[in-house]
């Protein structure tokens, strides 16, 4: 990385994946092919973008708490939960770049848009939420294998998590997005020692991308928050659609 375009579009392009991972996810399925395309090998390119999710989502976490969105201590047992998945994940991590693999993952991506747009309605005015007893003890187990597809590439979790949230454990989206943020945001943490470890992460790259994914990140927690559900309803179906197509027709 040499030329000062590179930087311009590192940040530029972490801005709109910031937004996009914190409103609804995929982002990573953008920043992947930039940093590799940038000569970062995919296992680095992986690594790097792990220094990138950190900040935005610890900003992201900042934002839903300044606008009074937090799900303590539910998020933090999701969080420790998806973390000791995350360090099984980042060490199995294998090649991304398989046709069949993008294949089956935009095959779960349309299913997504499937359940967004044919969801029986929940009135959200009558919405209890879920989160101890045995739907504590679902999501604890169910995002440990959440982490472990996190720490092994983590593109396209974020729609799954936040369905689930809203489902299983009644949330409303802006809530599920806001407890998605700070799951990710523990998981990622186990994931990039991982990847640190192994001489897999580009600093220099990732910090500069993450000025980008930062500023992204905390606009798109606060904008979520003012616009409600049927914003973040609408963007979940725009852009897993985006990326169902990209996953179907185009290699990672």
């Amino acid at each position: 990385m040499e030329a000062w375009y590179h930087y311009v579009l590192l940040i530029g392009m972490g801005f709109v994946v910031g937004f996009i991972n914190t409103v609804a996810g995929g982002g990573s399925l953008i920043a992947l092919p930039v940093l590799i395309f940038l000569g970062l090998p995919p296992s680095v390119a992986n690594g790097t973008n792990r220094v990138a999710i950190v900040i935005q989502t610890a900003l992201a976490t900042a934002g839903f708490k300044s606008k009074q969105v937090s799900t303590f201590p539910f998020n933090l047992y999701l969080g420790i939960s998806g973390l000791l998945g995350a360090i099984i994940g980042a060490y199995i991590a294998v090649d991304i770049h398989g046709e069949t693999f993008n294949k089956i993952l935009a095959i779960v991506m349309m299913l997504v848009v499937f359940i967004i747009v044919f969801k029986p309605k929940i009135r959200l005015e009558t919405l209890h939420e879920r989160i101890t007893g045995k739907y504590l003890w679902i999501g604890i187990i169910s995002f440990f294998f959440f982490g472990i597809y996190g720490g092994f590439i983590n593109a396209g979790l974020g729609f799954i998590m936040i369905l689930f949230l809203h489902f299983v454990n009644r949330m409303t989206l802006v809530r599920a997005n806001a407890t998605k943020v700070a799951v990710v945001f523990l998981y990622t943490l186990s994931a990039l020692l991982v990847f640190a470890l192994n001489d897999k992460v580009n600093w220099k790259i990732g910090l500069i991308l993450a000025i980008g994914n930062g500023s992204g990140a905390w606009l798109a927690s606060r904008v979520s928050v003012n616009k409600g559900d049927g914003f973040i309803k609408s963007f979940l179906v725009i852009m897993v659609s985006i990326m169902a197509i990209k996953l179907w027709f185009f290699d990672l």
